[in-house]
């Protein structure tokens, strides 16, 4: 039986996830980002108890099919932005109407009634947020940064990262903030 799950963003989501089916005695063949396929086939009680149980996590079984394709295009924009290195061939629009099967404008207007934002915004949105952990970790300079994440350049990242935060890379380094990774949310 495959399930969907909402705010699964994570490898600590996939963890509490495997932990929820295990509390339930329930067998997984697949635990990913947004889904779950179980051996089991669950009774309406069931599903009631794994849905509690994941609620109390933030996470929830989602039962309808255009929340599922939201889900799907949130969970491939979080992977594509933190954790995968490389960049993709072709525009995010033709990558998601690929991968989904589904016209861009169809996802593009779904995903903007359902989220109240565009997929370009929640892509960004992202984006800075991959390099506030970047950038706190102290490991890359700003100009290092910019090539992971496949900025055009330095001034472009920080033109992106000013509008959305108010500071610049470097300002918002200096700040020392501690941060709580997207592995622990």
């Amino acid at each position: 039986m495959k399930l969907h799950i909402r705010n699964m963003v994570s490898n600590r989501c996939k963890m509490i996830v495997k932990s929820e089916l295990n509390k339930l005695g329930l067998h997984f063949i697949l635990v990913d980002l947004g889904e779950v396929e179980i051996m089991e086939k669950l009774t309406t009680e069931e599903l009631a108890q794994l849905n509690n149980s994941l609620q109390e996590s933030g996470l929830a079984i989602i039962g309808d099919k255009k929340g599922i394709l939201i889900e799907r295009i949130k969970n491939i924009i979080i992977e594509l932005v933190h954790y995968s290195e490389e960049q993709i061939k072709v525009n995010l629009s033709d990558h998601l109407s690929e991968k989904l099967n589904y016209d861009y404008t169809y996802l593009s207007n779904l995903f903007k009634e359902h989220q109240g934002i565009t997929i370009e915004h929640f892509l960004l949105t992202h984006k800075v947020e991959r390099v506030k952990e970047l950038l706190v970790y102290d490991e890359l300079n700003v100009s290092e940064i910019a090539y992971i994440m496949h900025y055009s350049s330095v001034a472009h990242l920080s033109n992106q990262f000013k509008k959305l935060t108010g500071l610049t890379p470097s300002q918002y380094k200096q700040l020392k903030i501690k941060r709580n990774p997207l592995e622990n949310m």
